[in-house]
């Protein structure tokens, strides 16, 4: 997938109009690529989202992962999430990335993008406390 970021920003390069930074511009790139092939993986092992979820919980609790137990539980809340509000969630708080150029990347409004962040938080709060 970064293979193929890097050579359609590099094919693209010349038509980069410099509206955002060249970050912005390359994020979005990537972030497309990372879903065409997560949805073109999804229709090859005819898995829905929520069983790769399930599996990625899973593997959490395996040996490859080294976190301590409140990682354990909140990776495992971020994956009970839609995946929209995981993407957002996860570039707001692990990326720090701002909300406008979260909106240049995803093609989404700052409201909603703030809508979207606010309902995840608050369904990982709800997971927290419940399990």
């Amino acid at each position: 997938m970064v293979q193929n970021t890097f050579i359609k920003a590099w094919k693209a390069l010349p038509n980069f109009r410099g509206d955002s930074k060249l970050y912005t511009w390359i994020y979005r790139i990537a972030t497309n690529e990372s879903i065409t092939f997560l949805k073109k993986k999804r229709k090859h092992l005819f898995q829905s989202i929520d069983e790769v979820s399930f599996a990625l919980s899973a593997k959490i609790e395996g040996p490859y992962f080294d976190g301590d137990e409140i990682e354990k539980k909140l990776q495992k809340a971020i994956l009970t999430l839609p995946t929209k509000q995981r993407l957002v969630f996860n570039m707001r708080y692990y990326e720090e990335i701002k909300y406008e150029q979260m909106s240049l990347i995803l093609d989404t409004s700052v409201g909603a993008l703030k809508a979207s962040y606010h309902h995840a938080k608050n369904k990982i709060e709800n997971y927290l406390k419940t399990n």
